[in-house]
């Protein structure tokens, strides 16, 4: 009997400590934090503004409720679109897609099934999303649903090189107000070209471009809209009046040497030179030098000034807007109750002005442009960050954002256009140097020259 006992008790000892060890295992299973994973453009892997604010998030939130964020890819927008793209198509040797990727919404439309991404109203209540600035959600919104979440906006913003301008001004009257609207700069630009070929009159035909924009396609799009006229019909571009209002100005500074018209960003130039005064992406701050090196090999430092966009005389106060938003896939509610914690802490005011300002973009909210971003723009120190923010805060003040309009050939004409507009204007000018130069050979290049690209639009 006593051996009965004992081995009862045995093993009564042995089940208590095996259901205390599965629940220590159960209890340890469950403390073990939900790991989420991102592919964002911010900054490269190993020095990224981004990446140090999720380490921050790591150990402070995401210590407290056992989450934890983790970088699995830093690149480009058009790396991360092709990687997005292969990855939800299922192509042979593709990664599998994090829980969270940086994104436009063009890529989110070439996705074979823009249902795998999460409806971000299922997660931020309307009180929520109305602390957006409301344009930057519209952006982000595809069919109805918002996917693509705003965390750090940029827009486009005129660059000038103040120091060259200077010695233009001062020989030519022209002030840099001039440059506040198209018709102004074009005018301007025209007459730099000019005035450049003239300091070397042993050398012809070698005036400078005063001016070079990044995108030739947005200061169409945006200038029509602007002018209160579609840029769009159907899918296909209007070529309406406003169209051809935007297109003389451009078209007679482009023909008559006063544009950029090869291609690569607006900085390039800029910095050799070539050009002074330039529209980019706000973003593209970063590339931009206080140093021209010209190709000489002389080197002068420059002051940069940065303001608003140029708009048309009787034109909206109207700029496109830029930047991707942050998508999320569908997976379990842990997992996207988990990452969502995460995009909220993001974007709270406080945060979300940190992290703009470390790289360079907008907040998201009218909270942190109002309240945060005026006290950290008096705590930088590089001048042209002071520069970039003070005409922040003058668009947000004074202008509309644009938000492209989202059907699938966007991409396709948008590419199409960007990558023909300067073919054209280059054989354009060739044309037209062939001539008289007279003022009415320049009209009827001008006039030309949109018949031939409408044509081939």
């Amino acid at each position: 009997m006593k051996n009965i006992l004992k081995k009862f008790f045995a093993a009564a000892v042995i089940l208590i400590l095996c259901l205390s060890v599965a629940g220590c295992a159960s209890y340890e299973e469950e403390k073990q934090p939900v790991t989420i994973s991102i592919w964002h453009v911010y900054g490269a892997q190993t020095d990224s503004p981004l990446n140090d604010l999720i380490s921050e998030f790591n150990e402070t939130v995401g210590a407290e409720t056992g989450l934890r964020v983790e970088v699995t890819m830093v690149s480009n927008n058009k790396n991360i679109h092709k990687d997005i793209l292969a990855a939800s198509n299922f192509d042979p040797g593709a990664p599998v897609l994090p829980d969270i990727f940086v994104a436009y919404p063009s890529t989110v439309m070439a996705m074979p099934d823009e249902n795998i991404l999460v409806d971000f109203r299922d997660y931020f209540s309307e009180e929520e999303i109305g602390e957006f600035i409301p344009s930057f959600v519209e952006d982000g919104t595809v069919n109805e649903r918002l996917v693509c979440l705003p965390v750090a906006k940029s827009t486009e913003l005129l660059f000038i090189n103040k120091t060259a301008f200077d010695r233009f001004s001062e020989s030519t009257g022209i002030k840099a107000e001039a440059l506040s609207t198209w018709e102004g700069l074009f005018e301007t630009a025209e007459i730099y070209a000019k005035w450049t070929d003239e300091q070397t009159p042993e050398t012809p035909d070698d005036g400078k471009a005063l001016f070079v924009h990044d995108f030739h396609f947005n200061y169409f799009q945006v200038g029509t809209e602007s002018l209160g006229e579609n840029f769009f019909s159907d899918d296909k571009i209007a070529f309406g009046p406003a169209f051809g209002k935007a297109w003389e100005p451009y078209a007679k500074a482009c023909l008559s040497g006063g544009v950029w018209l090869q291609g690569g960003y607006a900085t390039e130039p800029l910095r050799t030179g070539e050009s002074i005064v330039s529209v980019a992406s706000s973003a593209s701050v970063l590339y931009f030098s206080n140093e021209v090196i010209y190709p000489d090999n002389r080197s002068e430092n420059i002051e940069l000034i940065v303001r608003p966009c140029p708009v048309f005389e009787n034109g909206k106060n109207l700029v496109m807007q830029r930047g991707a938003g942050m998508c999320l896939v569908k997976s379990t509610p842990e997992r996207e109750q988990a990452a969502v914690t995460f995009l909220k802490w993001l974007t709270e005011p406080e945060n979300n002005t940190k992290f703009a300002v470390s790289t360079g973009y907008m907040p998201v909210t009218s909270e942190a442009f109002e309240k945060y971003l005026p006290s950290a723009i008096e705590n930088l120190t590089e001048q042209k960050y002071v520069e970039l923010y003070g005409a922040y805060l003058e668009t947000q003040e004074k202008f509309e954002f644009y938000s492209a309009p989202k059907f699938d050939e966007y991409l396709e004409i948008e590419n199409k256009f960007e990558e023909s507009i300067r073919q054209f204007m280059e054989n354009g000018r060739k044309s037209w140097l062939l001539t008289d130069r007279s003022p009415e050979e320049l009209e009827k290049a001008t006039e030309e020259n949109y018949t031939l690209f409408k044509d081939y639009m």
